[in-house]
């Protein structure tokens, strides 16, 4: 039949434009097409129809949903906006023998949702031919029989409807019969008495013409057998029977009785009742008794696919002698469809920062059953942030009702629950799972509110010192997190000199070695920042503290070893034990007790005469000086601090028991150092020269002095002249620790006693310290002149407040 259809089709396809009709009904659309339309067929272009922009059709999803079926017949090209055949649309099959058949189309538009009826009317194609439900039909008819006798015949059947149904019958020219055709039935007509003796059978053609283009036809043989007796046919009760029938009733339900009799007697008395012509869709459905003529229920009444059936039933004696009646059986409807939840269109993520009221959802419901049974009632869970807004007919919107927090809640299973008006109520449910897509709305925080790190100095380059961690809530890349320096400075230098930080896991690494010396502490911040768009991030400081290590050996100061050049100090012949002579100083650049400082005289010429200070390391007598004493003192000092392991330095301190220059023989170093004799006799001459020149100087000094501060001192009893010119300023005072404080004050001094002795010119020291380089070095032959009239032997001391020199007064 598929050839034959499309034969016919062909020059209907060609001139389909012909066939659609577009007009406007309350701002919906109406097409008028024919049925059996090829797929990928145009039927209008809706989106011109509606006035749609065609961005608008793919930005706003546009789709087309067929009510009541689930197959979709059209569908909406997007690109172009025509409404277009997807499924084959037969007309017969849809309607039946309705002489109006209509397919309703919504069109959906999301954000906002907006719905659009388009009424497709199925225009009939002939593309069935009339058919009878037998090739032959046999009849016995009675020569007796009158002129006029009618003698029914069941019609054909054309599915088609309209003009393309069965329009007129012909039957083949026969000297006995003629055609008779009403709106109801078909009748051969005696128009000439039979005479059996000349012909005992008769084959007669009919043939039924539908009212197409082109004419399409089917025929039957009627075959009739001429008998003796026999004068009349079966007659029914009624010519329509009705009946009312509950869908779903069971098989073997009675649905009526047709009844129909016969005025002979005797075996051409006996009527047998048969269906007619059946539809191939109910043939199944019913079945009748051939003696009573009930009908019963074969198959499954269903109102959804059909609501009404209607057949013929032919009743039949016992010689062929055959009368027609039509049954329609309605069928009325039961609630045994549960409404059908369609979820249209749902968002596949949902962005946590719509605001509230925003369509995520479109939600369809559709019940089969009519009339109250079909009315639905939907409703949601209320435990979660979203509701259903009826929107057009049967179609819902889902929207949010608050603020979603993809980092509280990320999915949803949403329950929606659709019940029916009918008695008893119907019901179903869908769930329906959302997903919350993330956002970057949270950045990266930091684990502390601040970092401490501690390290060693002299660390190696590259060593851990700590690790920064921050979390993001955020998800995939808005959650990953990635570290780095914020740009900065650490005493003039990049802060990237002296860290790193790894991107990845926030440890921070030592670019180098730090001395703790040189940089105690120092702050950095250090920045987590997100791969969001755009990208979040926060900051957090890192306290880096550098602890000290016993690096540093204790530095002496005074007095200080400058090469061959030796430190001299002279001690009176009077002084008494616990007299101080002279005094070690010495600074450690450690801090802590790395840098308590501790003083020990590891050898001396006469072990019993001076001891030092542990702490302070003042040298003092221990007993008084005798006359036996040697007369040069050697004492070797070292200083050791209390790191561990301790480190320490030695010093070298020379002293000369004598009241006066004059007192020493001779001058010669007390190393007795053979290669420096020559240099000391040139400072011996160098210093009695400047001594004569500058002696009346000398006086008027000290009379000065002695007017302002008449304070009488022991000699050596109370301060040494210590130089401040070995205090390097950038040295910290430690109570208690042997460095030198800023509150001690010495007095001048000048000391001889060897030919590379040093003069040293010193102010009283207070808070300032004097810069190491304002130490005046003489080589031997810088003194010959000046001291050129004194004798060598003599050693000149000068020390108190009564007998100091000063040497700036001196150089003027």
């Amino acid at each position: 039949m598929g050839d034959k259809r499309s034969s016919v089709l062909r020059p209907i396809f060609c001139f389909v434009s012909l066939f659609v009709m577009l007009h406007l009904v309350y701002g919906d659309l109406s097409y008028s097409i024919p049925e059996e339309m090829k797929r990928e067929s145009v039927i209008g272009n809706i989106a011109k129809d509606l006035s749609l922009d065609l961005r608008t059709l793919s930005s706003r999803k546009a789709r087309v949903n067929v009510e009541g079926t689930r197959k979709r017949y059209c569908d909406i090209n997007v690109n172009t906006g025509d409404l277009i055949v997807l499924e084959r649309i037969d007309r017969e099959s849809l309607c039946s023998k309705k002489p109006s058949c209509v397919v309703k189309v919504d069109l959906v538009l999301e954000n906002p949702l907006e719905l659009h009826r388009v009424t497709l009317h199925i225009q009939d194609v002939n593309d069935n031919s009339p058919k009878f439900r037998e090739n032959l039909i046999e009849m016995e008819i009675r020569e007796s029989a009158d002129k006029g006798n009618r003698f029914s015949i069941e019609e054909a059947h054309d599915a088609d409807v309209g003009q393309n149904a069965v329009q007129r019958y012909n039957l083949q020219q026969n000297d006995n019969f003629i055609l008779a055709v009403d709106s109801n039935k078909v009748e051969l007509v005696l128009e000439n008495t039979l005479d059996r003796e000349k012909q005992k059978e008769i084959n007669l053609l009919l043939t039924a013409l539908d009212g197409g283009s082109p004419q399409r036809s089917g025929t039957v043989v009627i075959h009739v057998t001429v008998l003796d007796a026999n004068d009349n046919a079966p007659v029914f009760s009624h010519a329509v029977y009705k009946a009312s029938l509950p869908e779903n009733s069971p098989p073997d339900t009675t649905v009526i009785n047709v009844s129909a009799t016969d005025a002979d007697e005797g075996v051409n008395g006996d009527v047998t009742y048969y269906f007619g012509h059946v539809s191939d869709d109910d043939v199944n459905v019913f079945s009748i008794d051939a003696k009573t003529g009930e009908i019963r229920v074969t198959g499954v009444i269903d109102f959804e696919d059909s609501s009404s059936f209607e057949m013929r039933v032919q009743a039949k004696d016992g010689l062929g002698l055959t009368s027609y009646a039509k049954v329609i059986i309605d069928v009325t409807d039961m609630n045994d469809n549960a409404p059908v939840i369609y979820l249209n269109s749902l968002s596949n993520a949902i962005p946590e920062n719509v605001s509230p009221g925003t369509e995520v959802g479109i939600i369809n419901v559709q019940d089969r059953d009519s009339e109250n049974n079909g009315q639905v009632r939907c409703s949601i869970q209320q435990n979660a942030p979203f509701k259903l807004v009826p929107s057009i007919k049967n179609y819902y919107s889902l929207v949010t009702t608050g603020q979603l927090d993809r980092e509280l809640v990320s999915d949803y299973n949403i329950t929606i629950s659709a019940t029916d008006e009918g008695s008893p109520p119907l019901s179903s449910s869908k769930t329906v799972h959302l997903s919350v897509a993330d956002i970057n709305d949270n950045p990266p925080v930091f684990e502390e509110q601040s970092y401490s790190a501690y390290v060693t100095e002299n660390n190696k380059p590259g060593s851990t010192l700590c690790s920064v961690t921050a979390r993001d809530p955020d998800w995939r890349q808005n959650g990953t997190v990635i570290y780095s320096l914020l740009p900065g400075e650490v005493n003039g230098a990049p802060v990237s000199s002296y860290l790193s930080v790894n991107g990845d896991t926030g440890v921070i690494h030592a670019v180098r070695s730090f001395d703790y010396e040189q940089l105690r502490s120092f702050k950095v911040h250090v920045m987590a920042r997100d791969n969001g768009s755009p990208p979040l991030s926060s900051n957090v400081s890192v306290s880096v503290f550098i602890s000290d290590v016993n690096d540093n050996s204790p530095q002496i100061l005074y007095p200080a070893p400058e090469g061959n050049s030796l430190m001299t100090e002279l001690v009176p012949k009077a002084a008494h034990g616990g007299s101080l002579v002279s005094k070690v100083i010495a600074v450690d650049a450690d801090s802590g007790q790395n840098a308590w400082l501790s003083y020990h005289i590891v050898k001396s010429t006469d072990p019993g005469l001076f001891t030092i200070g542990v702490h302070s390391g003042e040298i003092r007598t221990q007993r008084d000086i005798s006359e036996s004493d040697n007369m040069k003192q050697n004492l070797i000092v070292a200083v050791k601090d209390n790191g561990q392991p301790s480190l320490s330095a030695t010093c070298s301190m020379y002293l000369l028991i004598s009241d006066n220059l004059a007192e020493v023989p001779e001058l010669k170093d007390i190393s007795y150092d053979e290669k420096n004799s020559k240099l000391t006799s040139y400072l011996i001459i160098a210093l009695v020269s400047v001594s004569t020149f500058f002696l009346t100087f000398i006086i008027i000094i000290v009379g000065v002095r002695f007017c302002r501060r008449r304070k009488p001192r022991l000699l050596f009893d109370g301060a040494v002249a210590i130089p401040s010119a070995y205090l390097p300023p950038n040295y910290a005072d430690v109570d208690g620790t042997g460095t030198l404080r800023s509150t001690y004050n010495y007095d001048t001094y000048l000391t001889t006693g060897s030919r590379t002795s040093d003069f040293k010119f010193v102010t009283s020291y207070n808070d300032n310290t004097l810069p190491a380089d304002q130490t005046l070095r003489k080589s031997p032959s810088d003194f010959v002149d000046p001291f050129e009239d004194l004798d060598p032997s003599v050693e000149v001391l000068l020390n108190g407040e009564n007998s100091v020199a000063h040497i700036p007064d001196l150089v003027k």
